[in-house]
């Protein structure tokens, strides 16, 4: 770990594919980060267990995440890029976070009562108490910042509470995080539901662009992107679909919403259409080619998890040890 710099944890759970939603509204966002802390990007994959029931796939997920963390430019050179599941200290912190999590605090969590309802055939206990988790992640490094988003935003509090509470009864220990938001970081909404966020697990395939989709999937996907009557290239809330749009030009692009506004008066959607898919193509191939290069060698996306986990034990260390003398554990 760096001196004298402030340590930055994020992570995403192996899952499947990630879509446009991840690179520009999370990923973009690590890779300015990763020249300014000492970040820790981890691939949660035991948080992966509250929904996946397939171990093939889990297994395939945490190769091909990892590819798609270096294909986008996360450098394991300046940064700690590991599986969690590989440093153990995580679970162990989480059981004496339980210990220390009110059942109330967890009940008022917002995600868990929307997976509930998106996985009503398997509310196992994790998916009620992996907001704990989520904290162990973070306070097992000390990490001063954290990136969120919107959906994230109530689990930091949480994290934060569980922190203070912590250091007041024992000791303290812990490092009380805060949130990192980019400026210009959107929220891509679905293709075909604006209204709704963009998700891999859409059934609607048109919803969603994922960084593994062909330039003639993407072309399709946003010419078919839902807008409206009116025809004109303009961010309005109640337009949300060409909005989308807009916003999404903008992300990628740096432009206002009302420059990119300007820069098509008088023009239809089909030439906007045109233009945003043809820059989401040369965004996005350069990124699903390295990613190509990169899945075929497994051996070395092995050896950066194994190199980052290693690092991030020594860390995870310190800290667990410290806990279990303030709770009284002597291991």
């Amino acid at each position: 770990m760096k001196n004298n710099t402030k340590t930055l944890f994020s992570g995403i759970q192996p899952t499947g594919d990630l879509s446009i939603g991840h690179y520009f509204g999370v990923i973009r966002h690590w890779l300015e980060l990763q020249h300014q802390y000492q970040c820790i990007f981890s691939i949660v994959d035991l948080h992966a267990l509250t929904t996946i029931t397939n171990p093939i796939a889990l297994r395939e997920n945490c190769y091909d995440l990892m590819a798609w963390y270096l294909a986008c430019g996360l450098d394991p050179k300046k940064n700690i890029l590991f599986l969690q599941s590989q440093v153990p200290e995580h679970a162990q912190l989480c059981w004496i976070l339980n210990c220390n999590t009110y059942m109330g605090e967890l009940k008022r969590m917002t995600q868990f009562k929307d997976k509930s309802q998106q996985f009503a055939q398997n509310i196992n206990a994790s998916l009620f108490s992996y907001p704990v988790l989520m904290a162990a992640d973070i306070l097992l490094y000390q990490a001063e910042l954290v990136p969120v988003g919107h959906d994230q935003k109530q689990h930091l509090e949480l994290t934060r509470d569980i922190a203070l509470r912590f250091n007041k009864q024992f000791s303290q220990i812990f490092t009380v995080p805060k949130p990192v938001i980019a400026e210009h970081c959107a929220r891509i909404m679905s293709l075909q539901d604006p209204t709704k966020k963009m998700s891999k697990s859409d059934p609607n395939q048109n919803s969603t662009i994922l960084l593994s989709d062909k330039p003639n999937d993407i072309v399709k996907k946003i010419k078919r992107a839902v807008t409206d009557s009116e025809a004109i290239v303009a961010y309005d809330d109640a337009r949300p679909g060409i909005s989308n749009l807009v916003e999404l030009y903008g992300v990628i692009t740096g432009l206002s919403n009302e420059k990119v506004e300007s820069d098509y008066t008088g023009k239809g959607y089909g030439i906007f259409k045109s233009d945003l898919a043809e820059l989401l193509v040369n965004t996005l191939q350069p990124i699903r080619l390295e990613y190509e290069k990169l899945r075929q060698d497994e051996a070395y996306l092995s050896s950066v998890m194994q190199a980052g986990a290693v690092t991030a034990s020594r860390a995870a260390k310190q800290t667990l040890q410290r806990v279990h003398a303030a709770v009284g554990l002597l291991g």
